[in-house]
């Protein structure tokens, strides 16, 4: 029988984590009595034995808000920064498990929260992981909870947007978040009617937007607005990252593969800021004015939308479900309007990214959407 299961949010905040504890929370408590223990800051919290008792009144109010009410942190169990020097705390992290007599652990993350459960659950620990990014680019799962709410916030920008564009006769470039993928992009791009969509699945050619820009001043249309995605990239820099991943793949020992890992992390830490550039060249290529907005974290924070809200209830109760029957080792996905366990070696490691034949970005072509390429 399980009585203790521990629960904690890894990486990026984003809307819906709230609810999707509450949900557990509320699951595990009301209908199959489990205790629930909340460990503070991610992974470091466990490491730490940062806790937070989830009772009832603890879980009460906190549907609607967004955040996180146990905080959050990028840190990885196996590679944790103490006192200045990095260490591996796997061990430490099965202690304060066994400490607390714990059945299982959830985690609520994304990516790189799936990696490391895979991690501890093959460390021994009976992990259950529940999908959360706004990127949408966590594989098996057609959605993960905070998407929803991010493109409504993007979407609203851009709609904002609009009118300072067509006042002043600008081209207006937003830049989304998503990292490597261009879920929100093209989503939030489509929905607000965005002249050019540039996401990282399809590399662009700077004069070809300028061309989309230029051909709709001869029509008449004075003003574009051009949406981002920040890991989008030109043609010639997508080439620089296929030569990267190359030599990564091609390397014969662990020293060579560490050093194209560093250039390829170089690479991308550069990379940041490229609208900047691409916004100050489109001025220079159509001789139009142009004017940058960079949403940012704005697209994390906030409260969640209904969808989102009802995303993590429907994940967090069906996990409690779970746990209560002793699954575990999986990271419960959304597949084809069900919810279906999928287990952590199919997703660790996986990214979902946009086809660039998808049915969206097809139907973004058809209404006259260029992508750039």
């Amino acid at each position: 029988m399980v009585q203790y299961v521990g629960i904690l949010t890894s990486g990026g905040d984003c809307p819906g984590l709230n609810a999707a504890i509450r949900a557990v929370g509320k699951a595990c408590l009301e209908a199959y009595d489990i205790r629930i223990i909340g460990f503070q800051n991610g992974f470091r919290g466990l490491v730490q034995n940062q806790t937070l008792e989830l009772d009832r009144k603890a879980l009460s109010g906190i549907l609607t808000d967004g955040g996180t009410i146990l905080g959050t942190s990028r840190d990885k169990p196996h590679r944790m920064s103490i006192g200045g020097r990095v260490h591996d705390m796997t061990d430490a992290v099965v202690d304060t498990y066994r400490r607390h007599h714990l059945d299982a652990l959830v985690c609520l993350g994304g990516g790189g929260t799936q990696k490391n459960a895979l991690r501890l659950k093959k460390a021994g620990l009976s992990i259950i992981t529940l999908p959360k990014t706004i990127d949408n680019d966590i594989a098996k799962t057609d959605v993960t909870f905070g998407f929803n709410t991010a493109v409504g916030i993007a979407t609203e920008a851009i709609d904002r947007l609009h009118s300072t564009a067509t006042s002043h006769d600008r081209i207006i470039v937003v830049e989304v978040m998503g990292h490597r993928a261009g879920w929100l992009a093209l989503q939030a791009g489509t929905a607000g009617g965005a002249d050019v969509i540039l996401i990282p699945e399809i590399p662009y050619h700077i004069e070809r937007v300028a061309q989309t820009i230029r051909e709709r001043t001869r029509q008449g249309k004075h003003f574009s607005i051009v949406v981002v995605a920040e890991g989008a990239l030109s043609l010639s820099d997508a080439e620089k990252v296929e030569e990267l991943v190359h030599q990564k793949r091609e390397a014969k020992d662990r020293e060579e593969k560490e050093k194209a890992s560093a250039k390829l992390e170089k690479f991308h830490k550069e990379h940041v800021g490229h609208t900047i550039h691409l916004t100050q060249e489109l001025e220079r290529l159509t001789g139009q004015e142009s004017r940058l907005t960079i949403l940012g974290h704005l697209q994390r924070g906030g409260t969640p939308s209904a969808t989102d809200r009802v995303l993590a209830t429907w994940l967090g109760t069906r996990c409690a479900q779970l746990l209560r029957e002793g699954h575990d080792g999986f990271m419960l996905a959304v597949q084809d309007q069900e919810l279906r366990p999928v287990p952590l070696e199919e997703v660790a490691g996986k990214k979902k990214l946009v086809s660039p034949d998808h049915p969206l970005v097809e139907a973004a072509r058809l209404v006259g959407t260029s992508f750039g390429d």
